[in-house]
């Protein structure tokens, strides 16, 4: 499982720009606190873009 630095969690936020809150890694995946919208993590990078994000797990069908 890739791990993002504590230091670059830091200051990482979710791109949407209503949201703009922290991220948490959950296992391959960076969570926003607000949105829940969640970031996949490919090869040690975070991928940052909202359209390639999946839906708050507690919103899917």
């Amino acid at each position: 499982m890739p791990t993002i630095s504590p230091e670059l969690l830091e200051i990482l936020v979710c791109p949407v720009s209503d949201c703009r809150a922290k991220l948490e890694q959950h296992g391959d995946r960076l969570v926003c606190t607000r949105c829940g919208l969640r970031y996949p993590i490919e090869q040690a990078w975070p991928v940052l873009i909202p359209e390639l994000a999946e839906p708050p797990q507690d919103r899917e069908a």
